[in-house]
């Protein structure tokens, strides 16, 4: 095998709770990962000789700093094994949004570049690499929806219904250590056990305050919740809802142009068990 092809799945996050800070300055939190089947596509093929090129659809992401390329150079730290490959990224989901999108180009990354280079290590190993890189990688490197605990990293599989989901991305973004750092972010909620998930009044304790920074957030969740419920993930700028057709997403989002404020973007997409990553390996 000398090229892989393979997606890098979004998520969704359907709630976001904050319980404290720890002494090191970071978050314990609670959510609930959704993957979706929509997402970006990475291509990897081997070269001769040892050097690692990479470009991207979106030119301005192109750089070294990129996650795909820090992937890549954290699996050879890892393992010492390096193979000259090509790698290229076609960029559908939006940077900063809150969708995991460069989370899931690194656990995509280490996946594909573990297997094209015979490194052979487990998913626990990949894992452990790929929360180096951000604490949504793992998520993406096991390949199943999850509740989440810690930073992120504890994983217990759920079994979620498939529904359909309108992602909506205000032309806007937002600052995770801005929020995250904030004062008046909400720190003090309290613990839930998975056992009650399906829960009433679960919510993002990001939403409120980026609500009040963000006004291209503000406009977006007011315009998609005229509709259904609509929320935000992550730490945004992307807001979604659920819906249980394609037909019913794709309803609203035909009301867009003439009605979502200005300079939106949006997708439709099936929420998931297993990652198309892993599907398609399979």
């Amino acid at each position: 095998m000398t090229t892989l092809s393979l997606p890098a799945p979004a998520k969704l996050n359907l709630f976001l709770h904050i319980l404290g800070r720890r002494e090191d300055g970071y978050h314990r939190l609670q959510t609930v990962f959704q993957l979706l089947d929509y997402g970006d596509t990475l291509s990897f093929t081997l070269t001769d000789g040892q050097d690692l090129q990479f470009d991207c659809s979106q030119p301005a992401l192109a750089g070294p700093d990129n996650l795909v390329v820090q992937a890549a150079r954290a699996l050879t730290a890892a393992t010492g094994c390096q193979k000259g490959t090509r790698m290229f990224l076609d960029k559908r989901l939006p940077a900063g949004g809150g969708v995991g999108g460069g989370s899931s180009n690194a656990a995509t990354t280490l996946v594909a570049l573990n297997e094209l280079w015979g490194c052979g290590l487990d998913t626990e190993s990949l894992a452990a690499i790929g929360l180096g890189l951000g604490a949504d990688v793992p998520v993406f490197i096991h390949g199943f929806s999850a509740w989440a605990e810690d930073l992120g990293e504890t994983l217990q599989p759920v079994d979620l219904p498939e529904r359909w989901y309108l992602v909506l991305t205000p032309d806007c973004h937002v600052s995770t250590r801005e929020i995250f750092t904030h004062p008046q972010l909400t720190r003090d909620t309290h613990p839930l056990k998975i056992a009650a998930f399906p829960f009433p009044g679960s919510k993002n304790d990001c939403e409120s305050l980026v609500r009040s920074l963000y006004s291209p957030v503000k406009k977006a969740l007011d315009w998609l919740s005229g509709y259904v419920e609509a929320r935000m993930t992550g730490t945004g700028a992307s807001v979604f809802a659920a819906f249980e057709t394609e037909a019913e997403a794709r309803r609203v989002l035909a009301l867009m142009p003439a009605q979502a404020p200005a300079g939106c973007s949006a997708f439709v997409a099936r929420g998931v068990n297993l990652s198309p990553l892993y599907r398609q390996l399979q």
